[in-house]
């Protein structure tokens, strides 16, 4: 990929200011369809050597452009918050919403680049992270991202001599200089860039490399390759991936929901003692200075009326309000639906020492999404990955996540419909959609035992709870979540 870009590639001014306003005219109609049609969003990555103009470059992608629907995402050294949270957090927070284009400086490619280039990030280590970095652009990709990643390449002669002349003029203020991709370490950046490049140029997120010697021809470039793309985008189809059938066919097979055992029952006195038991325990672990270095995540799925809202509140009597969030998740906003599913999960996850908790999650694009129609069969079948790769992500940074299927039969959840007809405060907890869902009953039960098969890992594994008995359950979950604090600490 780097070949060319030690070739000569120049732009006189005369050509340049000759094309300049074909370029202006396109770039900026393909942006304006863009805005007004919303098909996909994009991020313009921009990476390379210091010196290579990427500042200049994409000011004058900001002269060239509609400027209120541009962002300009750069990141360095990890904030407080950000250290807190798992390293993807503040990419996934900062994403763009469809219509509009976000210019990344640093991106996710800096800190392995520069561990790299430093020594203290192994080969399988590197390796590691651009596979990673791999899954999450393949996931924006499929969630209607637009993606362009820009190599600003340039000789070691030429770097040299610009950042003597900025120094010489005092322009560095002006000009963000990353240091290792300085002179210094031109050879060993540009031998880890062909490397990321080899790992990481993708036929969804393919890498393009600018050569910057000539700043006409570097922008010019630059423009083409972002309207070319945005043009490409409009007049693509919006046909879905093919995909396998989601279950077997013609059999009718039993799953790990369909074989909980919903005879389990606790009578009310030892239900109070082991309440104030498994409360008092789950107090104590969250109280611990070691749970400042981790974090809780508790996710509850299940039947309608299966009791996830009572359940919860059991959990978080025994919690510090200042230090936990419950997450009732409904049909995403019209804020949401613009950006990649997971997006609306990743920022609400918790900082280190903190807890949340879900009232349904991420796996309603496998459950509802997908017994409803509301997602595409390719989308909902690539979901099953996603959500692996995110949990990954969440338990490798160290927050324990709990995943809890609340069950109980199809005659316990009518008679508690009924009972919630009956009863005021209850009333507001029934809408027409238990209803509907009630009647297809034993496709969400395909659903979630699918669900379970394909999103049970060693590393967040579901917890698959009768809750037929209510006093059950909530002593399932305490003991549950209790146990598996006591084993991260």
């Amino acid at each position: 990929m780097f070949q060319s870009a030690t070739l000569p590639q120049k732009l006189d001014k005369a050509t340049f200011a000759a094309l300049e306003p074909d370029l202006r005219r396109d770039l900026l109609a393909a942006q304006l369809e863009i805005i007004e049609k919303k098909p996909v969003s994009t991020i313009v990555l921009v990476a390379g050597i210091d010196g290579a103009g990427k500042g200049a470059a994409i000011a004058r992608l900001y002269e060239w452009m509609d400027p209120r629907h541009l962002l300009c995402n750069a990141y360095g050294e990890p904030g407080e918050e950000e250290r807190l949270r798992p390293p993807f957090w503040r990419y996934w927070r900062d994403l763009p919403a469809k219509g509009q284009t976000a210019i990344v400086f640093g991106s996710w490619y800096q800190a392995p680049m520069r561990a790299r280039i430093d020594g203290s990030l192994s080969v399988d280590g590197f390796e590691r992270q651009m596979a990673a970095i791999v899954r999450f652009e393949q996931m924006l990709a499929s969630e209607g991202v637009l993606l362009l990643k820009f190599w600003f390449a340039l000789s070691r002669e030429t770097q040299k001599k610009r950042l003597k002349a900025l120094k010489a003029r005092g322009a560095t203020a002006r000009h963000v200089l990353d240091e290792w991709t300085g002179v210094k370490n031109h050879d060993k950046a540009r031998a880890v860039a062909e490397q990321v490049a080899l790992h990481t140029s993708t036929a969804f997120a393919p890498w393009v490399v600018l050569p910057s010697e000539d700043a006409q021809y570097r922008d010019a470039a630059l423009a083409q390759t972002v309207t070319a793309a945005m043009r490409k985008a409009l007049d693509a189809p919006d046909a879905p991936p093919p995909a396998a059938p989601a279950v077997i066919g013609g059999v009718k097979r039993i799953s790990a929901v369909d074989a909980i055992d919903l005879s389990p029952a606790l009578a009310e006195d030892a239900y109070e003692a082991e309440l104030t038991r498994w409360q008092g325990r789950l107090a104590a672990l969250v109280d611990r200075k070691a749970f400042r270095d981790i974090a809780l995540v508790c996710a509850f799925q299940g039947n309608d009326a299966a009791g996830k809202g009572g359940t919860i509140r059991r959990v978080t009597r025994a919690l510090d309000p200042r230090f936990y969030k419950v997450h009732p998740i409904a049909a995403p906003s019209d804020e949401e639906r613009a950006r990649p599913y997971l997006w609306r999960f990743w920022r609400r996850m918790p900082r280190k020492g903190h807890v949340a908790l879900f009232d349904r999650s991420w796996y309603e694009r496998v459950l509802v999404e997908r017994v409803e129609g509301f997602a595409r069969e390719a989308d909902w079948m690539r979901a099953y990955n996603e959500i692996n790769a995110f949990e990954a992500e969440l338990t490798d940074f160290g927050i324990v996540l709990c995943k809890f299927w609340l069950a109980v039969s199809a005659d316990e959840q009518l008679a508690r419909f009924k009972a919630r007809e009956e009863t005021d405060y209850k009333r507001h907890k029934l809408t027409d959609d238990d209803w509907r869902n009630r009647l297809k009953w034993d496709q969400y039960a395909v659903a979630a035992g699918d669900m379970v098969d394909r999103t049970s890992t060693a590393y967040a594994p579901w917890t698959l709870v009768s809750s037929q008995d209510k006093r059950h359950a909530r002593i399932a979950v305490l003991k549950a979540i209790c146990k598996r604090l006591e084993k991260a600490l």
